[in-house]
């Protein structure tokens, strides 16, 4: 019987398989970030009543996005990664039609919360292909790699999306993902063999990832781990979903958005750096604990400025150091975060890691959303929010006990 998949027995050369990983990698930042500049179209279109509603186009994707990591690691390790990376694109370009035709704000909801489940699939398997195929450094340094082409795009997605949406209209954003999952999933078809092999899958176990939920929440320092990272990726859910409105309402400077957000999505970048150059010497647990204490400093003054200072260039210059801030903040805790809570899980650490994903990202969406929606014209509601969330993630932090400490 002929495979239903083509099946590329060689692997492709370094560069090329490194493109490949970072494109499967990209498509969930291109897909959250060139949505941010059509997010007044789409409240114009769709939700002219209640504008704030149009930010959880944002919220939706993330929310199918963690909800889909919960099973896309153990399908892809039940009937290998080559399946799940193709049937999630095929998810996602259908959802990706349905919301280009989506005739109300609702639908599109719908579509984007089912396009956030199929990017689950492409989200995962990048990094269980690259662990099937190395180890240690050098699986390591395939990563750095990745990461280094992942971010640019979103230093460039903001700008391509106000592109698109200002010459064809936010729909044709949804065109452009398509393409861009398509080219993906014909890349992969051909090129890239499948590094699971049969005798290595595991059979799909429901009961397993049940085990593996429980085990998680029963560890306490991978339940204050998760809370913590609910929280901290809260705070960057949050910016991500108010950024737009705050530059075009609060400010006025809608048009140079995607410069500004690509500024600082590049120096935010320089995080991952400074974290591998520290963790090993300050801990994960000083790292996380001493970012979230400067952003109580932070979230405090943006609050203080909000209330006394006119929406002019001083106030405008604070906020833009103060969400770069979030940005930078998340590449010096999330990784750490998520590293903490694995540690006293190495047993079950592909069931673990997807669960602790999949609460990390949907927890956070249920925390950014209402605050989102919140949005009154300023910027002191979210400067609020986020202030709660890293004073409770600060406390929270210092709980926090690492395997053989007291």
């Amino acid at each position: 019987m002929k495979p239903i998949l083509p099946r590329p027995t060689k692997a492709p050369p370094l560069p090329e398989f490194i493109a490949l990983m970072a494109m499967m990698s990209a498509l969930v930042a291109l897909s959250i970030d060139a949505m941010l500049p059509a997010l007044p179209q789409i409240a114009a279109d769709l939700s002219p009543g209640a504008a704030n509603r149009a930010q959880l186009v944002v919220g939706a994707f993330i929310l199918g996005l963690g909800l889909g990591t919960l099973f896309s690691g153990p399908f892809s390790d039940a009937f290998g990664r080559r399946p799940v990376l193709i049937g999630g694109i095929a998810l996602y370009l259908a959802a990706a039609l349905w919301a280009a035709r989506a005739q109300s704000l609702d639908a599109l909801l719908a579509a984007r919360l089912i396009q956030g489940l199929g990017a689950s699939g492409p989200r995962v398997v990048t990094m269980a292909i690259v662990r099937d195929r190395y180890r240690g450094a050098r699986m390591a340094r395939i990563m750095s790699y990745v990461m280094i082409v992942f971010s640019l795009v979103p230093a460039i997605a903001p700008l391509l999306g106000q592109t698109i949406s200002a010459r064809w209209g936010w729909r044709a954003l949804f065109v452009a993902f398509m393409g861009f999952a398509a080219l993906i999933a014909g890349l992969s078809l051909l090129r890239q063999p499948e590094t699971l092999p049969g005798e290595r899958r595991r059979a799909l176990s429901i009961a397993r990832l049940w085990a593996a939920l429980v085990e998680v929440f029963a560890h306490r320092t991978s339940r204050l781990a998760i809370l913590v990272l609910m929280l901290a990726s809260g705070m960057l859910f949050s910016t991500l979903t108010s950024v737009q409105l705050i530059f075009d309402r609060t400010y006025g400077r809608g048009q140079s958005f995607p410069l500004y957000f690509g500024a600082i999505a590049v120096l935010a970048s320089s995080a991952g750096f400074l974290n591998a150059r520290l963790v090993e010497r300050l801990g994960m647990r000083a790292m996380v604990r001493g970012m979230m204490a400067v952003q109580v400093g932070l979230s405090a003054l943006m609050l203080l400025a909000g209330f006394l200072l006119p929406a002019g260039g001083l106030s405008f210059a604070l906020y833009l150091f103060w969400t770069l801030s979030l940005f930078f903040q998340a590449g010096l805790s999330i990784g750490n975060l998520n590293a903490l809570a694995l540690e006293p899980l190495g047993h079950i650490a592909g069931l673990a890691s997807s669960v602790t994903t999949a609460l990390g990202t949907t927890g956070a969406v249920l925390i950014a959303a209402p605050l989102g929606l919140a949005f009154d014209g300023s910027a002191r509601p979210l400067a609020m929010g986020v202030l709660g969330m890293a004073a409770l993630a600060f406390w929270l932090t210092g709980r926090i006990r690492r395997p053989g400490e007291a």
